[in-house]
């Protein structure tokens, strides 16, 4: 295989090897359980470079990753209703993802549609911040439905950065208008655009003063 993929065919060990040299690329074995095996010619620095960085955004993504869960009961009342799905709400515009959980008791079990009405319900009050993606299914005593945010998690990391920058700004107080005219009187003395130090007194009255002079 040359170093854009494309197939050069079956070699001898010792024509792959000149064909590396010749292209100043190293020979890689990336199917040594084929018959005949095959191999690349690559860079091979450049190649465990690049996968170490796709396993290390593979790892960091996987830790922003992060499934909340909330727990309803099917016959939750209209303001318990409300509290929870502000969690969600909050959940999904952080960018996480959030499992509902129905949890049915007694005679409950035998009225999974309730829970099914329920999980409906919530996935339409908040379907402009997130998604089905994992539809409504029973588990054990239990139903389950998952809901994905619409948005990823940095991006909403982002955007409360600039909410709190904004919100910092603000409290730092309004603008001073350094154009502004000054009052009569007062730009007597300005030098250059600054306000001139008022002046000191004199440091001493002449020797004598207020005696008459010889």
């Amino acid at each position: 295989m040359g170093p854009n993929g494309e197939q050069v065919g079956i070699v001898r060990i010792e024509d792959a090897l000149r064909l590396a040299q010749e292209a100043d690329l190293d020979l890689v074995e990336v199917a040594p359980m084929a018959r005949p095996p095959v191999a690349k010619l690559m860079d091979f620095g450049k190649f465990k470079y690049e996968s170490a960085m796709k396993e290390r955004e593979s790892r960091r993504n996987q830790a922003h990753t992060v499934i909340k869960e909330m727990k309803l009961r099917p016959k939750i009342d209209p303001h318990d209703y409300d509290t929870k799905k502000g969690h969600v709400v909050r959940f999904l515009n952080a960018g996480d993802k959030v499992k509902i959980t129905i949890m049915f008791r007694g005679r409950e079990q035998s009225r999974p549609e309730l829970g099914y009405r329920l999980l409906q319900r919530l996935a339409e009050d908040v379907q402009e911040l997130g998604f089905v993606e994992s539809s409504p299914k029973q588990d054990g005593r239990n139903m389950i439905m998952v809901l994905g945010p619409h948005k990823k998690k940095t991006e909403a990391m982002a955007e409360a950065r600039e909410a709190k920058a904004r919100r910092a700004q603000g409290a730092a107080g309004s603008d001073v208008d350094l154009d502004a005219d000054l009052p009569d009187g007062l730009d007597d003395g300005l030098d250059d655009g600054a306000l001139a130090a008022p002046s000191e007194q004199p440091a001493a009255a002449t020797a004598g003063a207020g005696e008459p002079t010889q």
